[in-house]
């Protein structure tokens, strides 16, 4: 009985006994839940108008609306439906225990009752409708991530077919530099939708437990000047400064492959989101026994309502780079989770007009 998962969880005790109510709420309080008490079906329907519990414990024998009548009004309620009941009845009767399943009962509990049966049955209740919202999450989350690609997908083939036609087009009666800078616009695209699938596979990985991770103990300045190498010929077209201040030696225990996965979406975000003329810089320091690595840049930054949406999926903030680059939708998400995979995190601070700060941790080195 895992009694730490579920503390925490509200319940609902309807019973007409005060001797009940008292023992129970001692009792369930003690063991670290929060617990909401009625003594008729009545009063319970008034409080839960105001007050939503996670599982609601019902008395079956009370003088005026009885537990069945109770649990009736609960499930043809929208807003308490889904609010597991567990009834608590003397009834012996199996008709009358058949009749609070078909109210839709999760389960019931025999009176005289003993603590640890109770607690037993608001457990696994609890556990139940955790993983169930939990389950529902995941769906959701699944369902606009499939929504993200497919949205993508589609935008990054619809600008190839739109730019393979006016390149055909441009072929004939236009000069060399036109049909170069068409060219260009292709080259581009593809390379966009390289990234996208690339994060794409990337993060299916993460979620499926299949993204192979290796930490050891690597040398950070590396990493960050191969990415730089990658990334300055980005820079340069946008006639950005990309630098880093980064000492040799600077050591941190993680996947060489992530850190690098996660280094390069920062900083080609950086540079897009930079206007010519800008600076991108990354920096690191020491807050043992983590390292803390700063993406820093003078581009358009994020406005504070549009910050809470950067990492996550179920949240829309897609928007294109100063000089029109396109996004994914997938960069920060992925960095997110192979950061967490290192047991680290990752934070921003923005100033619209001013740029942005990412800084992410890395374990230092393992000893």
């Amino acid at each position: 009985m895992n009694i730490e998962a579920v503390k925490g969880s509200t319940v609902l005790v309807i019973d007409d006994s005060p001797t009940n109510l008292s023992v129970l709420f001692n009792y369930l309080n003690k063991m670290g839940l929060k617990v909401l008490i009625a003594q008729s079906g009545e009063s319970a329907l008034e409080q839960l108008a105001y007050q939503r519990p996670d599982i609601i414990l019902l008395d079956i024998l009370m003088p005026e609306m009885d537990g069945f009548e109770t649990c009736r009004r609960l499930k043809a309620n929208a807003l308490t439906r889904d609010i597991p009941v567990i009834f608590m009845t003397a009834l012996s009767d199996i008709s009358d225990i058949i009749a609070g399943f078909e109210l839709g009962a999760v389960d019931y509990i025999t009176k005289p009752f003993h603590h640890e049966e109770v607690l037993a049955r608001l457990t696994t209740h609890l556990t139940l409708q955790h993983q169930q919202l939990e389950l529902h999450e995941l769906n959701a989350t699944k369902n606009k991530f499939f929504a993200l690609v497919a949205h993508n997908m589609k935008e990054v083939l619809s600008t190839l077919v739109s730019l393979s036609n006016f390149l055909v087009l441009s072929v004939s009666g236009k000069g060399e530099d036109h049909i170069q800078q068409v060219a260009k616009m292709v080259e581009d695209s593809v390379r966009n939708a390289i990234k996208l699938l690339e994060n794409l596979l990337n993060w299916a990985r993460i979620q499926n437990g299949t993204l192979e991770f290796h930490p050891e103990s690597v040398d950070l300045q590396k990493i960050v000047l191969e990415n730089i190498v990658l990334l300055r010929s980005n820079a340069r077209e946008k006639e950005i400064e990309l630098s880093h201040t980064i000492e040799a030696n600077t050591l941190v225990y993680t996947d060489p492959n992530g850190a690098s996965m996660i280094l390069r979406n920062l900083i080609s975000n950086a540079i897009w989101f930079t206007r010519p003329g800008g600076e991108v810089k990354v920096s690191a320091t020491h807050a043992d026994p983590f390292i803390e690595v700063v993406v820093s840049d003078t581009g358009i930054g994020i406005s504070p309502e549009d910050l809470p949406k950067l990492f996550r999926i179920d949240k829309k903030f897609r928007r294109n780079g100063t000089a029109g680059e396109h996004g994914t939708g997938l960069g920060l998400i992925l960095c997110k989770d192979l950061i967490a995979m290192n047991g680290g995190k990752i934070w921003v601070e923005s100033q619209v007009g001013q740029g942005s700060t990412f800084t992410f941790t890395l374990p230092g080195q393992k000893v």
